[in-house]
């Protein structure tokens, strides 16, 4: 905008740091403390990384991080920077929040964020539903990782994460809450004859054979890790990793190797009968959950699709529901 001598003003500090890239790309390096990691979530280049910190350094006057060896720590400077910054995004959050439980509970957007390796046939059918009976109402569903999750709660992206529990990465629980949507088994998934007769399994038992399992940081890899760590038993080796359980699952078929996947990823498969699989002993659980901030349970058309979720699983619970989708496609697959 220029004034009325036709001169573009000056921007204020407050202005060149919030008019840039430079403080959401900030904020992400906060939580990775590495640059490569940062900018692969980010989906830019490292370079491109660097060159939007060293902006914002410029713009404050004073370094944000500094390094010792090969490990990024924040500076005074950065620790301030960071403190103040989730402040502003808290209100900026809360302001956003309390505009839209002014909204209609039958118009606007809802954002799922569903981490990748849980299986959302489920959460498919439930929104094909929902928009039958909600037309006016986008809901919008993005497949993310753990740490892309965490960033897009934190930044107000998504209104609802389903995601696994508890989860040792999450440190501030204080602005958010949690429903279960249903208890998952870990199962060991195997082609060990073996093993066929066995309802259970020591972890113990499966060192005659390589793992393959998700990559290092995914939820259930480290879910496996730590069940290891507990038994005292040293840790698998490992043939490949993938992020997703149908890469697993067929890299498993065709190899002599185990695999652990949840209850859910063998319910939802129409060759599940033809799956051999085993408890661990002693069982593994966590919860599949709804996250989201307190205050999202606020906003009528939030608290409308939860209410119809539950009731969703209310008519037929969560394995009930998986099994119907099995039936449907069995049936399609007969009729084809």
């Amino acid at each position: 905008m220029q004034n009325n001598r036709g001169v573009r003003p000056k921007k204020t500090q407050q202005e060149n740091i919030f008019a840039s890239k430079s403080l959401s790309y900030f904020l992400q390096l906060t939580q990775t403390m590495n640059y490569t990691q940062a900018a692969q979530i980010l989906g830019i280049t490292q370079p491109a990384l660097t060159q939007q910190i060293k902006k914002l350094e410029r713009i404050v006057g004073a370094p944000l991080f500094y390094s010792v060896g090969k490990r990024l720590r924040l500076s005074e400077a950065g620790y301030t920077m960071l403190q103040t910054t989730n402040q502003v995004y808290s209100l900026l959050n809360k302001a956003a929040d309390e505009i839209q439980q002014t909204t209609s509970e039958n118009h606007g957007e809802i954002h799922l964020g569903i981490l990748s390796s849980i299986e959302s046939q489920v959460f498919e059918d439930f929104i094909v539903d929902y928009y039958r009976d909600n037309p006016d109402i986008q809901v919008s569903v993005h497949m993310l990782t753990r740490r892309e999750i965490w960033a897009a709660l934190e930044s107000n992206k998504i209104d609802l994460a389903i995601m696994y529990l508890p989860d040792g990465s999450i440190k501030n629980w204080k602005p958010y809450d949690s429903k279960t949507i249903v208890t998952e088994d870990l199962l060991l998934i195997h082609n060990n004859e073996k093993l066929a007769s066995k309802n259970k399994v020591k972890l113990s038992r499966l060192d005659d054979r390589k793992w393959v399992t998700y990559p290092v940081g995914f939820y259930l890899n480290d879910v496996i890790t730590d069940a290891y760590k507990r038994e005292l038993v040293a840790s698998p080796d490992v043939a490949a990793r993938f992020t997703q359980p149908g890469q697993i699952y067929r890299f498993l078929k065709e190899t002599d190797t185990y695999t652990a996947l949840p209850k859910s990823y063998i319910m939802s498969r129409y060759d599940r009968d033809e799956i051999m699989t085993a408890n661990f002993e002693p069982k593994i659980k966590f919860d599949l959950s709804f996250v989201y901030r307190t205050e999202k349970q606020d906003i009528p058309r939030i608290d409308k699709f939860l209410t119809e979720f539950n009731n969703y699983l209310g008519d037929r619970d969560y394995f009930e529901r998986l099994d119907d989708i099995v039936a449907k496609k069995i049936k399609n697959y007969d009729k084809n």
